[in-house]
């Protein structure tokens, strides 16, 4: 089937050149310089000229050419019905440790879909293996300079990347990451660690071949297989125990080491995940570079924790604490992986508003099951069940990442207002920031001065 060609107006913002020219929402934007438009890339790069001709076809069919003078690298003011401009690429792997395939039936259809886009790593920091990028694709990224690109190693032994992605042009497509590194364009890394498949020996290797990528290669992060409760008939994978866990930041502080004197940067990172599960102190905020690797859990607590303190030491300069003034319960809510971090925050607010209590609740996972701690993935259902008739205080407050972006729906579907019924008390959402911890807190007692 061939494609449509051109791409669709969903809204012309105000004030906007695109307003000035007459253009419409349902117009089409067909080509510009006579240059068809693949995606969101080749838009932005053929707009940036201080005059351009753009072919339209307005919302009546007729064709028109537009000649425009403007700034350079302004924008038109143009927002299209798919943000990037093109279908999304479907994954077509299969890899042993895919969370995908481990979700139960009867979710919202968008739950179920597997991307492996070489655009969303670049526009929203996605990780993906390499196996369904094209020299195409590869000449795109080098010729607009997209970067961070981030992937999804696993492993840098071709043949055992091949098994855990069940595909067998898993290990000749990590050739493709010589390109970037020759182009010099960064990159940053993913480790899905699998006890008795790429740890041990095989982590090992494959951070060492991976150093070959540095300094455009700018950190990889290792965190360890998401297992749920519905894994029947899926590759056997069994969960890390403690001794696992300390093996594996071992391994990895010991390579931290030894990169940080040769390039001064400690590159490998363990996620949150190891150093929990090892019972160990998290690693002082210097390990982290920079925080290259939030999104993969890597360093979020310690800066949750750091924001916290500094943001205890700010009020503490404004007024004069400890402070009696406020007075009540309030409630939080959270994941296994965050809890003994939250009550510990919450212990030295307490400290310096003796008269406040802070609840803080551990929410089990029963929807995908004990192995998944973070918060991220709570249900409204699991967090209902388990604060049902507990004490909640004057309002219960729920991490930010329990709710779809930008709306007010868990993971399950359950709405915010729906929670809130059946608990009966007022939910607020609080931010990922430490700051946000203390704001949200003060903020209901406040209120209710």
């Amino acid at each position: 089937m061939e494609k449509k060609k051109g791409h669709v107006i969903k809204q012309v913002e105000r004030g906007s050149i695109a307003e000035e020219m007459g253009l419409e929402p349902g117009d089409i934007i067909l080509a510009v310089d006579d240059t068809e438009i693949e995606d969101i890339f080749d838009y932005q790069f053929l707009i940036q000229d201080t005059y351009l001709e753009v072919l339209v076809r307005t919302k009546n069919g007729e064709e028109c050419l537009l000649e425009i003078d403007k700034d350079f690298d302004e924008d038109l003011g143009i927002v299209f019905e798919n943000g990037l401009m093109d279908e999304y690429r479907h994954c077509h792997n299969q890899c042993i440790f895919c969370f995908i395939d481990q979700m139960p039936k009867g979710m919202r259809e968008t739950l179920y879909f597997k991307d492996d886009d070489s655009r969303l790593s670049f526009l929203q920091g996605n990780y993906v293996t390499l196996t369904n990028m094209s020299d195409h694709d590869i000449d795109r990224i080098i010729r607009y300079r997209l970067s961070p690109i981030n992937i999804s190693f696993q492993t840098m032994n071709p043949e055992l990347r091949c098994k855990m992605l069940n595909n067998r042009f898993a290990g000749e497509a990590l050739k493709k990451a010589d390109r970037l590194y020759e182009a010099e364009i960064a990159m940053n890394g993913q480790i899905v660690l699998c006890k008795g498949i790429n740890d041990g020996a095989e982590l090992a290797y494959s951070i060492e071949k991976l150093t070959a990528y540095l300094p455009h290669l700018e950190s990889v992060s290792v965190v360890p297989v998401g297992l749920s409760k519905y894994r029947d008939g899926l590759f056997p994978l069994k969960p890390f125990e403690r001794e696992d866990a300390e093996a594996v930041i071992d391994l990895i502080e010991a390579w931290q080491k030894k990169l940080y004197k040769e390039y001064g940067t400690h590159f490998i990172h363990a996620s949150d995940e190891w150093y929990i599960l090892a019972g160990r102190e998290l690693p002082e905020e210097e390990r982290y570079d920079g925080y290259l690797q939030l999104e993969n859990g890597v360093g979020m607590l310690r800066l949750l924790l750091n924001e916290f303190e500094d943001s205890m030491k700010e009020l503490s300069a404004k007024r004069s604490l400890p402070d009696e003034k406020l007075s009540g319960t309030v409630s939080m809510a959270t994941g296994k992986l965050a809890y003994p971090y939250i009550r510990r925050m919450a212990d030295s607010m307490e400290a310096v508003f003796p008269n406040i209590r802070i609840l803080v609740y551990e929410i089990r996972n029963d929807f995908f099951g004990e192995q998944i701690t973070v918060s991220g993935l709570l249900t409204g259902q699991d967090i209902a069940a388990q604060l049902k008739g507990r004490e909640l205080g004057k309002r219960l407050l729920l991490p930010q990442n329990v709710l779809r972006s930008g709306e007010d729906v868990f993971l399950d579907d359950m709405r915010l207002s729906e929670l809130e019924g059946t608990l009966q008390v007022k939910a607020d959402i609080v931010k990922s920031r430490g700051c946000d911890f203390v704001d949200s807190i003060l903020r209901v007692f406040e209120e209710v001065r």
